[in-house]
């Protein structure tokens, strides 16, 4: 079956929050038709130029031609699929949250040639992983991804037998090796993480959406042997619904997909508008893109030069121009 995504088209806003409403009629944003797809999440561009997104409801990993607008599946039982990322090899990495009929919380790697599928962190201690959620890679190909415990709003099934139960970071390897470098109580419920574009920054998303729960963008120093330290808040989105995925471009601009249009039976309040968020190395944040749809996800950097930020949010796959090419992370 193939669908039709809408597309976005709009100039870059200021982000005075008091004009953000204001602001989202002015703007000149064009829709095509929605695709009939449930939760889209985890967008990332292939080595054959397509980008590859999520539809976790659905459980499959859909497939983007920029070129002739026209989508397929890539994958059906995709065990819940949620953040993607392509290697340098041009292998594509799933965190899979995991469907209890086919197979347990994992991270993989599959061939894009073979269409092989290898999984490179299944277990962590003699325990599996709750629902592996998002993931990103440093120069040095180490991969980070993160594995909270999921919750009633998650798409992820709630899953307790052998599971860690705590949330984590973990970095794996090139040699396969996996390491916990951040876990509760110094994470609460990590989602989106980002390493900046000199290896010398980690970013991660808590999205803890309790009353008085984290909901911020920490930044912290990650040193050469792939250990961070350091935390602090880069920007802060309390009491208002954190950022879900993010990206980064070549200056080191954060991309942050976040906020809500209505509430979702959460303390989270609607201070934070729902839309894609830019925010400098600095944390200020700089431009603010208006997403029309719940619930925005995540975001990643498409097009023949990396100008074209994709945003995935509700059953939509949304696309937009921007003049900073976007790094593949």
């Amino acid at each position: 079956m193939r669908y039709a995504l809408p597309a976005l088209s709009a100039l870059l806003l200021s982000c005075n929050p008091e004009e953000l409403k204001k602001k989202e009629t002015e703007a000149d944003i064009k829709l095509t038709v929605a695709a009939s797809v449930a939760f889209t999440e985890g967008p990332a561009k292939g080595p054959d130029g397509f980008i590859y997104f999520t539809d976790v409801a659905n459980n499959r990993i859909m497939r983007h031609d920029p070129g002739t607008k026209k989508n397929d599946v890539f994958r059906a039982d995709s065990n819940r699929a949620n953040g993607l990322l392509f290697d340098a090899q041009g292998r594509l990495i799933a965190c899979e949250g995991s469907d209890p009929e086919h197979a347990a919380p994992r991270v993989t790697r599959t061939d894009m040639k073979t269409g092989k599928v290898e999984v490179i962190a299944g277990t962590f201690e003699g325990k599996s992983f709750n629902a592996p959620n998002d993931v990103t890679i440093d120069g040095k190909g180490r991969l980070y991804f993160t594995d909270p415990v999921p919750d009633a709003t998650s798409q992820a099934p709630v899953r307790t037998k052998n599971a860690t139960g705590v949330s984590g970071v973990y970095r794996i390897d090139t040699d396969g090796k996996i390491s916990r470098i951040l876990v509760a109580p110094d994470t609460e419920w990590p989602n989106g993480p980002m390493i900046s574009p000199d290896d010398k920054t980690f970013y991660l998303i808590e999205a803890h959406k309790k009353e008085g729960g984290t909901r911020a963008l920490r930044a912290f120093d990650l040193a050469a042997d792939g250990t961070v330290s350091n935390m602090r808040v880069h920007y802060n989105f309390y009491p208002g619904r954190s950022a879900d995925g993010m990206a980064v471009d070549e200056k080191g601009n954060i991309y942050a997909a976040a906020g809500l249009h209505r509430k979702r039976g959460t303390p989270e309040t609607l201070d934070t508008e729902c839309g894609v968020y830019v925010i400098a190395p600095n944390g200020t944040l700089t431009k603010f893109i208006p997403i029309p749809e719940d619930t925005i996800t995540n975001t990643a950097f498409g097009g023949p030069d990396n100008k074209t930020l994709y945003v995935t949010a509700g059953k939509s796959l949304f696309q937009y121009p921007v003049d900073t090419p976007g790094l593949i992370r």
